[in-house]
């Protein structure tokens, strides 16, 4: 079993969105062959993903396929460090609220069109328009000059410009030490004006409308069986890319992927059966590296018993966290103890988690028996006594992974304090969009960072933010972290970064259960790729061994 010990401390990114459904067509460049031109990488990082529009897409498996297919102006290398993208040069001003980028000479779009600073402007604008909703907005724009007005539809106010062909300048609010993170984050990708106009939303899900200017572009999509990108001819480091495609095999079954990668169908996959791991671990092929993120449950605040925090305090306290990880997921993933884990950066750059609530854990994960027991005084508190009046209550998730087992556990742990649990089967296709819509009482959940700011997942708590699966709400954490996104003294942001997290936690405004690891199965026939600590695996410079 390979572990990498250390999470990256770089502040970078990873990009992250892309996927939907629909249309096919043939491409000569997706067949294998003894060329490099004509190579396939046959890949599995997930089942149908939710979107293919960069503005859309907030699932981890759709990111990973964005960032083969869009470039933003900024990128992230191999070793997570912030490098040129479609921008090959950049700076700030010395108040740091001004920030001009240049782009390289002859940028196209993969269908041979010029791409110019003004297709970022668009793009950039399109992401506030509130009919588009893209549930990253505020997270990657809230830190714009304009951007409340655009939000509330003047998208002409958002303080970005292209003054000529290649020179993109974005005016901030306030001093952003994480913007190039930001400018490489995938939602910021540029799309096409001219698709998406005359197609609408069906851009994202035809290949015979789909227009990227990344290294690869969508040619073939079947749904529930693979999406095909082949080679973008026009892409400005074309001459770099050795394959000739990537086929990305959609499946939702863990044996199903398992079985392919046993026969050579795929030569990665990501979803490893859990009952196979015991069997794997010390194998040359899988491997498991920490990435930057939380395994979480979101409770509905907005329906009843949620509404209560005693309620959601004692779902929250009678969970045995050791249990879960070390025999459930078998080792893989690491007991939590608050929603910000190991890798998110304090502002001087120490561990965040090493800071929080005075050097104690949120939840002691060793101490379960005396949670328990706080778990049943704070129902009882609550006025359901060993659960007595509570409704049974539906817990929603998808079926991939431990995501079942998990489930299954939970109606055993919560029948321990009275509380009678459904479990709700969801595909995978359907699950965020109903979790996002509310759609739901409880839920899992999970948040992989896109930079290592803590910021990126304590935002996802703020009244109103997209990714607010739970609708958490409460003044206190929405003052802490707009001083946070406000304040230029380094001190004063940690303390409210921090402050936010307390609020969360004592209002127990979702369910930490562990941190995420990521474990794989990848043949030593692929050769030059890697995998971030955000979760990512980037294939665009691979190459397959015959």
């Amino acid at each position: 079993m390979k572990r990498k010990v250390a999470l990256l401390l770089a502040m970078a990114l990873v990009v992250g969105s892309l996927a939907g459904c629909g249309g096919s067509k043939d491409k000569a460049s997706t067949s294998s062959s003894g060329s490099s031109e004509g190579k396939q990488l046959a890949v599995q990082v997930g089942p149908n993903p939710e979107t293919l529009d960069p503005a859309l897409n907030s699932a981890v498996d759709g990111g990973n396929m964005i960032l083969h297919n869009f470039e933003c102006l900024l990128t992230v290398d191999k070793d997570n460090q912030i490098a040129p993208g479609q921008a090959e040069k950049w700076e700030s001003s010395e108040d740091g609220l001004t920030w001009t980028f240049h782009l390289r000479d002859g940028l196209k779009w993969s269908d041979g069109s010029d791409l110019t600073a003004n297709d970022f402007v668009y793009s950039w604008k399109r992401v506030c328009d509130p009919n588009v909703a893209a549930p990253y907005a505020s997270t990657v724009l809230g830190v714009v000059k304009g951007f409340d007005e655009a939000v509330a539809g003047d998208l002409d106010a958002l303080a970005v410009s292209a003054p000529d062909d290649k020179t993109f300048v974005v005016e901030l609010s306030a001093p952003c030490t994480y913007f190039e993170s930001l400018a490489a984050f995938a939602t910021l990708s540029p799309v096409q004006e001219a698709t998406i106009e005359k197609n609408g939303d069906a851009w994202a899900t035809d290949p015979e409308m789909y227009v990227s200017n990344g290294p690869f572009n969508v040619t073939e999509w079947v749904p529930g069986s693979h999406i095909i990108m082949s080679k973008n001819e026009n892409y400005w480091n074309a001459d770099a890319i050795k394959l000739g495609s990537i086929k990305w095999v959609l499946m939702e079954d863990s044996n199903a992927a398992y079985s392919a990668y046993q026969t050579g169908e795929v030569l990665m996959i990501k979803d490893v059966p859990t009952e196979e791991i015991p069997s794997l671990d010390g194998q040359d092929d899988f491997y498991i590296d920490p990435i930057i993120g939380t395994y979480y449950v979101s409770l509905n605040d907005l329906k009843e018993p949620f509404d209560n925090a005693l309620v959601r305090k004692a779902l929250n306290l009678s969970i045995d966290r050791e249990y879960v990880a070390n025999e459930l997921m078998q080792g893989t993933y690491t007991p939590a103890t608050s929603i910000v884990g190991p890798g998110w950066l304090d502002t001087d750059g120490s561990e965040f988690s090493e800071n929080a609530n005075g050097g104690k854990p949120y939840i002691d994960s060793k101490t379960f028996d005396e949670n328990l027991k706080e778990a049943k005084a704070a129902l009882a508190e609550a006025g359901y006594p060993n659960g007595e009046g509570l409704p049974t209550i539906t817990y929603s998730t998808n079926d991939m992974a431990y995501h079942k087992v998990v489930a299954e556990y939970l109606q055993q742990a919560w029948a321990e304090i009275g509380i009678t649990l459904n479990v709700e089967i969801v595909e995978w296709a359907s699950f965020t969009p109903m979790r996002r819509a509310g759609d739901y009482e409880t839920s899992r959940n999970g948040w992989v960072g896109d930079y290592s700011d803590p910021s990126n997942i304590l935002e996802l708590f703020t009244t109103g933010n997209g990714n607010n699966d739970g609708k958490f709400s409460n003044p206190d954490y929405d003052a802490a972290m707009e001083t946070a996104a406000e304040t230029l003294d380094p001190k004063e942001r940690s303390e409210a970064l921090h402050k936010a997290e307390d609020v969360l936690m004592e209002n127990n405004g979702c369910i930490p259960i562990a941190y995420y690891n990521d474990f794989w199965l990848q043949s030593d026939k692929i050769t030059g790729s890697w995998h971030s600590p955000y979760g990512y695996w980037y294939f665009m410079y691979a190459d397959v061994a015959e």
